[in-house]
């Protein structure tokens, strides 16, 4: 529980810094599914359920990341 608690509060510390980046200056597919997990929308600017399509090769990958992180 604790474990779980503290994983969702760095995520959610990750989303509000990850909110003043662009995709383009974001290092990894994890980075911008935090932010787009954390309500940044503009992530998927096509509704395709991948943020960060210079990052993030398939939903499949985006899927797990969200699973990983509680999304």
């Amino acid at each position: 529980m604790l474990r779980t608690f503290i994983l969702m509060a760095a995520v959610a510390l990750m989303a509000s810094t990850a909110h003043a980046k662009t995709c383009k200056t974001m290092t990894s597919c994890e980075e911008a599914v935090i932010a787009w997990c954390g309500g940044d929308t503009r992530r998927d600017g096509d509704n395709d359920g991948i943020p960060c399509e210079n990052l993030c090769p398939s939903e499949e990958v985006v899927d797990r990341i969200r699973e990983k992180i509680g999304c």
